[in-house]
């Protein structure tokens, strides 16, 4: 308004002394007709030229009345209003904040006309008065050149929108988000919500849907995870064990000589045979050993040992107590004695871990090492061999099964990376990473391309809440939000993956309820929103979180001895960010109560399609804050005129 009085000021100076040279030359003039001209004239110059000074004010007033009536159009377009009084309503109000101060009249709000048209184009039409400066001075004999005030029309058009919309929202709910971050981020997030999904009647002709991806150690599929990992491989039927060939016979005597001779009346053994001692009385020394024999007659044979690959002869003269009672000797299958299993078409390999469980007679395999073993050997596709056997395995007399232990099982049976020793854990319904050549890609889950299973411990389980494929339901998001509960570490960029396959149309025949729009940024806008508290710090080997995982990731003796297939959690979450990013799709990254020059603030910038959509929220009222920018962000409509 100053810059106006003062470019007025020096119009009106610039005038006047425009006017007195010209009445000065006229004055000099002693023609009369001159004069009388003059003085006729006088008053329409002094009108025009201040008629203009108001003219170029009010031009200048109209483009803030213009700007203030884009504003309050786009408010209106933003809302959820249909009808003309509701709109006028949402606009006016946004008009009287944008035009306070402004050199207008005051104004009704009938003057504020507005409609949304079948298109969805938000129209809005606007009159105001401008008060003039100067021009209304009274000049006689002319009078008044123009009224006190001057109209001013406007019109605008916003877009309602151009584009259907697809959201995740990919959130945090780790152990280190409980107490007031967890309410913080429920809060934040149904106003995402509802700034984001339209309700239902307002779902044409244009849609606004949103996934969300809860996280921890992985994501719950829930009935979706068999079609995302494959159906796990179940257990297969026992029909046979053993590790002897011939019945028992009775020891009656063991000699301490070099070499020892055991006696056992018709004993039925051949040279090079292989037996097993056990339950001799005195000489105990003997016992629980696998032996090779060598036939002295029917009833007598000598024994030897095996080490480092070599058979040696049994000097049982030293180092052994005297025979006093009792024993058995008994023919083996194997040099070992160890048991061999039948099950058809197992599929087992060398070194592979396997629970066996519900053999009948020789039960001692259920017992034992509570049932776990790692596979000795594996003769054909239907036997395979445990390193086991002896005395304390009876017959077998039917029943049983083998459950096979590999990643893609319906357990994991690993060594954990502290004590080597066998541990077991339960497939679950959440995934881990996808290895391989689709690892950072939303090929759709198949053979060859399939995600990673996830056997959690029950120290840091799989979480319950489940991931909700994309929908326009409110009451569904909000009800899943509500309920979210925390648990485990932190495997962000699993969610970050889960977060983009919930928006891609490869990954349809896994929801065929709640499809997704082909890649058409101009016809559909696509975002993920990742939000997390910390750092990345849980990646997977084979299906178990592997050795190399953060501290924050659980008990070292509850992790897999063998490091990270895909490598670093951040680095992979690196490489997702550039995939999504890569199909159009908006990437917005909320690290809340991350410090700024911390590795997660600087992964989540990069991760950003642009600075200004990356976020680090200290507090929830940030928190709410920065999601509400998001929305409206993600909202945001174009201005066409």
């Amino acid at each position: 308004m100053g810059m106006i009085l003062a470019n007025a000021s020096t119009l009106i100076g610039r005038s006047l002394r425009g006017l007195r040279d010209l009445a000065s030359r006229l004055g000099a003039d002693r023609g009369g007709n001159v004069v009388m001209i003059f003085a006729l004239v006088m008053p329409a110059l002094v009108m025009i030229t201040l008629g203009g000074i108001d003219l170029n004010r009010i031009t200048t007033v109209k483009a803030r009345v213009q700007d203030a009536l884009d504003a309050a159009t786009l408010a209106a377009a933003r809302s959820s209003y249909t009808d003309p009084s509701d709109l006028q309503k949402v606009a006016v109000v946004a008009l009287r904040a944008n035009l306070r101060g402004a050199s207008v009249e005051p104004f009704a709000d009938s003057d504020v006309k507005i409609v949304l048209t079948k298109d969805q184009v938000v129209i809005a039409d606007m009159r105001v008065q401008v008060k003039t400066l100067v021009a209304n001075i009274v000049l006689p004999p002319y009078g008044k050149l123009m009224d006190d005030t001057l109209p001013v029309n406007v019109h605008s058009e916003v877009n309602r929108s151009s584009k259907d919309i697809e959201v995740s929202l990919v959130l945090d709910i780790t152990g280190s988000m409980g107490g007031n971050r967890i309410r913080d981020l429920k809060n934040a997030a149904n106003q995402l919500i509802k700034l984001v999904v339209q309700p239902a009647d307002k779902q044409t002709p244009y849609y606004s849907r949103m996934a969300i991806v809860p996280y921890s150690i992985g994501v719950n599929l829930g009935s979706w995870a068999d079609g995302a990992r494959g159906a796990p491989i179940d257990d297969t039927a026992i029909t046979n064990a053993s590790w002897a060939a011939a019945a028992a016979k009775s020891i009656s005597g063991v000699t301490r000589a070099t070499p020892g001779v055991v006696t056992a009346n018709g004993h039925g053994l051949t040279t090079n045979d292989y037996v097993w001692i056990s339950g001799v009385g005195g000489m105990t020394q003997i016992n629980d050993r696998a032996y090779r024999v060598v036939r002295i007659d029917a009833n007598r044979v000598s024994l030897q040992y095996q080490s480092g690959g070599a058979w040696y002869t049994l000097n049982t003269n030293s180092g052994y107590s005297s025979y006093s009672y009792g024993g058995q000797i008994r023919k083996c299958t194997r040099s070992d004695c160890y048991v061999t299993l039948t099950s058809r078409n197992h599929g087992l390999s060398e070194g592979e871990g396997v629970d066996i469980s519900d053999v009948r007679g020789m039960t001692a395999l259920n017992n034992t090492n509570n049932g776990l073993y790692e596979v000795y050997e594996r003769p054909s596709t239907d036997t395979f061999v445990l390193p086991v056997g002896g005395a304390a395995y009876a017959d077998y007399s039917g029943g049983g099964s083998v459950q096979c232990g590999r990643d893609g099982c319906a357990i994991r049976i690993f060594r954990d990376a502290q004590y080597n020793r066998l541990t077991v854990f339960q497939n679950t319904t959440c995934v881990s990473e996808r290895a391989g050549s689709a690892a950072y890609t939303d090929a759709a889950p198949g053979s060859g391309s399939y995600v990673g299973r996830n056997y959690a411990s029950p120290r840091n389980p799989c979480p319950s809440a489940t991931i909700q494929p994309l929908t326009s339901n409110i009451g569904t998001l909000t009800n899943l939000v509500n309920g979210l509960s925390v648990t485990g570490s932190t495997a962000g960029q699993i969610g970050l993956a889960w977060g983009w396959y919930a928006i891609s149309d490869r990954f349809n025949r896994l929801w065929p309820s709640n499809t997704a729009a082909a890649y058409e940024p101009t016809k559909v806008l696509k975002a993920v929103i990742l939000m997390t508290d910390g750092e990345f710090n849980t990646p997977y080997c084979g299906g178990v979180i592997a050795r190399d995982a953060g501290s924050g990731s659980g008990n070292y003796y509850d992790k897999i001895a063998c490091d990270a297939t895909n490598g670093d959690p951040f680095d992979q979450a690196a490489k997702l960010c550039d995939g999504i990013k890569a199909q159009g799709v908006i990437v917005y990254t909320v690290g809340f109560s991350i410090n700024q020059g911390s590795d997660a603030a600087r992964i989540l910038s990069s991760c950003a399609t642009d600075k200004d959509k990356a976020f680090l929220p200290q507090s929830g009222a940030d928190l709410s804050s920065n999601f509400q920018a998001i929305g409206r962000d993600i909202t945001r409509l174009r201005i066409s005129r």
